[in-house]
């Protein structure tokens, strides 16, 4: 669902009015106070989507514990609303200092508006993210706030026409975090739902990894505008706990990807120092790339391939589409002449670079974690997902690679694949000693308490549930934390949950940092706990497998880096799909439902029975 992104990054939410603690109503324009690209002295944050005089003061204060400084003052609630709404707010966004470690103010202010105001979008900042840092905390609400009105009435939309033509299951909406939600939940909180489209895929590339017996996987999906990367390690997928969308930050847990300006649409470009760029810029859907044929004349990347013979003209979407080359030559050549190179070589150009950058954001999430990328497999998907990634592979010395049946439909099969899945989490920095662990327990134990049963809410018996926690610890002293997973069993045995989160700590540090002290005194931060309600996934669907060897259907003469054009034979998709097409290079060799890579580096190949 792009409901919610789309409206944010557009900025067509509703007018919002910011309701907070006296003397911190400039929270949102403030933010961190620094300049976040440290070199570019032209730098601007966004604008805050509050403005001043829609940011209202109510008379209340809590201290960092949770305990009450100066008592919450409903009649300036009731004041300062009023002033917000005749100054046309739509929606509410309540956030009090330090609400995560006590909401009874919050909630108290949030039902006093809404016995005074029926119908009026309320959200209160415990009830999306109740993790510290107030900056990003307030981010959060009014973002959710923005877009909340617009979501739930494009939910209720959809649930009533699909109650008109007669259906009568349940309705989920995919999350950031990998799983779903109710209709209802997703119209209340929306901000849950932004990177829904991205996790979809990673969701079905962790459960098809996993029949094929791949533990580690590097996730790549190719759309038209963007290259999405997540990584799946140790067969977990890697997850965060916050993220920014147009420069405003987000607390939330979603899945860690990372997205890059390299798709089918993407532009090649000059810039000031004359050198050739692709992206982040797109020709997207309308018009399109020149070869579409709809009056696009920038160089994509899609008229890079067509001109280096690897999309056929008469072939594109099964043959339902007609490519024209002579546009693609055009556009190409225009840039070209700009720096001083013939076709071919602008349009290889324009493909290496948009190769490397993908290679680039694969190390990222590799590399710059102390991963080696030649550990892992690679499973491609998207519209695209076949043309990029043996040379990506190639790059990064990925031995194996994993092209799935219709990769153009392959996220929307991991969506169909999606479990229910609800977090909860508290901030409360302690030590993590003996002396503090009852106290963590506890605290573990309502928020498990918390997410299962907001997850029983969706039908399922509590057998069904499964459960995990996590603890965001830290050297004491220090600013930044890492989250490691701790089994649900420690909770009955404290001294076992101080060892095997204390072990799992150190061991990530010091893949991290290369550094890490064992006996180190440690803090816990923020505290979670995750509820997953299993559903039943649609099966993978069938491929017929050859009998010998596949015969080609056409050759023509194909563009790959090192070689040149080389007369290439054009199989049946391998098998996997007539629509959307894959490259591979010549000196690949096939397994079972794998491609080969002949420069690989450390991951062997190890036949799968199927």
């Amino acid at each position: 669902m792009t409901v919610g992104i789309n409206a944010l990054v557009q900025e067509k939410g509703v007018p919002v009015g910011l309701l907070t603690t006296a003397g911190f109503r400039d929270v949102l324009e403030l933010g961190r106070g620094a300049r976040r690209e440290v070199y570019n002295f032209t730098y601007k944050d966004a604008e805050p989507l509050v403005e001043r005089y829609l940011r209202r003061e109510a008379t209340e204060r809590l201290a960092a514990d949770g305990s009450v400084v100066t008592p919450l003052d409903l009649k300036s609630v009731d004041r300062e609303v009023d002033v917000l709404l005749e100054d046309g707010a739509q929606a509410i966004a309540v956030v009090f200092l330090h609400a995560y470690a006590n909401p009874a103010h919050e909630a108290a202010a949030k039902a006093r508006i809404e016995e005074r105001h029926p119908g009026l979008s309320v959200t209160a900042s415990h009830e999306i993210t109740a993790e510290w840092r107030e900056y990003e905390r307030t981010s959060t609400t009014v973002l959710n706030a923005f877009i909340q009105p617009i979501v739930e009435d494009y939910l209720k939309g959809l649930t009533a026409e699909l109650a008109h033509r007669d259906y009568d299951s349940p309705v989920a909406i995919m999350q950031s975090n990998g799983g779903v939600c109710s209709a209802e939940v997703a119209g209340k909180k929306p901000i849950r739902t932004l990177m829904s489209g991205p996790a979809g895929g990673v969701i079905g590339a962790c459960r098809l990894a996993r029949k094929l017996g791949h533990a580690n996987v590097i996730c790549a999906d190719v759309g038209g505008t963007t290259y999405d990367v997540a990584l799946i390690e140790e067969g977990q997928i890697l997850e965060r706990t916050d993220t920014e969308v147009c420069k405003r930050p987000i607390v939330s847990p979603l899945i860690d990807i990372t997205s890059i300006g390299a798709g089918g649409g993407s532009v090649g470009w000059i810039d000031h120092r004359g050198g050739l760029c692709v992206g982040p810029h797109s020709a997207g859907a309308d018009p399109g790339p020149a070869c579409f044929g709809r009056g696009g004349r920038e160089p994509t990347i899609t008229d890079a391939h067509l001109l280096l013979g690897r999309l056929a003209a008469d072939a594109f979407l099964g043959g339902r589409m007609q490519l024209d080359k002579e546009a693609a030559r055009a556009a190409v050549e225009a840039l070209g002449v700009r720096l001083n190179l013939d076709t071919q070589q602008s349009a290889a150009g324009i493909c290496t670079i948009a190769e490397n950058n993908m290679a680039n954001a694969i190390r990222t999430k590799t590399i710059a974690r102390g991963l080696d990328p030649r550990d892992f497999a690679m499973l491609s998907y998207g519209g695209g997902g076949g043309m990029f990634a043996a040379a990506v592979c190639e790059e990064l010395e990925v031995g194996t690679l994993l092209i799935p049946p219709a990769p153009a439909n392959f996220s929307a099969w991991g969506i169909l694949s999606s479990d229910y899945v609800e977090d909860a989490m508290r901030t409360r920095v302690q030590p993590f000693d003996h002396e503090a662990v009852m106290d963590i327990t506890s605290t573990l134990q309502t928020l498990h308490t918390q997410a299962r049963a907001a997850v029983a809410d969706y039908g399922f018996a509590a057998h069904d549930i499964e459960d995990i926690i996590k603890l965001d610890l830290r050297y004491t002293g220090q600013e930044y934390t890492i989250t490691v997973a701790c089994d649900s069993a420690w909770l009955q045995d404290p001294d076992q949950l101080l060892k095997g989160a204390r072990g799992s700590f150190v061991e990530t540090h010091r893949q991290l940092y290369n550094h890490g002290a064992a006996d180190a005194p440690m803090e816990v931060v923020t505290m979670r706990c995750r509820a997953t309600g299993r559903v039943t996934p649609p099966p993978l669907p069938k491929v017929a497998r050859s009998t010998g060897e596949p015969q080609a259907v056409d050759s023509r003469p194909i563009y790959f880096t090192g070689s040149g054009f080389t007369e290439t034979p054009c199989l049946p998709a391998m098998g996997w799909d007539r629509v959307t097409p894959s490259r591979v290079p010549p000196s690949w060799t096939s397994g079972p439902r794998r491609l080969l890579c002949p420069r690989a580096g450390r991951s062997p190949f190890t036949p799968v029975a199927h």
